[in-house]
């Protein structure tokens, strides 16, 4: 591990905002957080630009960075606690093991910017939209919550496309090009560090917000084929 890397994996142990692997979390970030506002989640949050961000602009809602990699997550940490943003918190953890750390119905909403696509099909089970995936995210999201994804990935976008309609969810708006179509507010307005180098070299950012259906997810039988499990497994 470099210098670097070390000296910000020391300092996150001090940081008040950052849990890793925290036991007995599950239904009690109202403890933590001291309120019972809202939780949205950034999954894959790297340095957390959109935590950070929405945080500044939403006082009345908690959000939470997710990511395994410490060295990152230190970034946005860090500006939270200069900032005295006590709605904004960092978990270092596997996002496999999400129903772990929250109970049934206790996230509002999740962002998924940037994650990466995992191009190649042998990989594809790692895609955060996949179904097994979404299996997780349903049972720990509020009915009707939002899943917004933001990519310059086009396949990583398609693959979503099909995977949502396979499973029925509802799609709540759906851009294939936010700046060429001058959808770039708000929200989407926050650029993170990979997408100020995606857009300085040309790439279409992507972004589809979308809820997932009643009834429970299913792995779709393509996936199947390859001896993918049943979702969560």
């Amino acid at each position: 591990m470099g210098h670097k890397k070390l000296i910000r994996f020391q300092a996150i142990n001090s940081f008040t905002n950052v849990l890793q692997y925290p036991e007995n979390m599950k239904g009690n970030w109202h403890v933590f957080f001291k309120n019972n506002n809202p939780i949205t989640l950034e999954l894959a949050c790297g340095k957390g630009e959109y935590s950070v961000n929405l945080g500044r602009e939403h006082k009345d809602r908690n959000f939470i960075g997710v990511d395994i990699k410490g060295n990152r997550i230190y970034n946005g940490a860090k500006i939270a606690l200069t900032e005295g943003l006590d709605n904004v918190a960092f978990l270092r953890i596997h996002i496999g093991k999400i129903t772990e750390y929250f109970a049934p119905g206790e996230v509002g909403e999740i962002w998924i910017i940037f994650p990466d696509p995992f191009l190649r099909e042998s990989r594809s089970k790692n895609r955060l939209t996949h179904a097994r995936y979404l299996h997780l995210y349903q049972q720990i999201l509020k009915t009707g919550a939002k899943i917004n994804l933001k990519t310059d990935s086009k396949e990583l976008y398609d693959f979503t496309v099909e995977t949502i309609a396979e499973q029925g969810c509802h799609v709540h708006e759906n851009l294939v090009d936010i700046y060429g179509t001058g959808k770039a507010t708000g929200p989407l307005a926050i650029q993170t560090y990979y997408e100020k180098m995606h857009l300085a070299e040309g790439r279409t950012i992507y972004f589809i917000s979308f809820s997932l259906p009643e009834g429970e997810i299913k792995m779709p039988e393509r996936f199947k084929k390859d001896g993918t499990e049943e979702p969560g497994a």
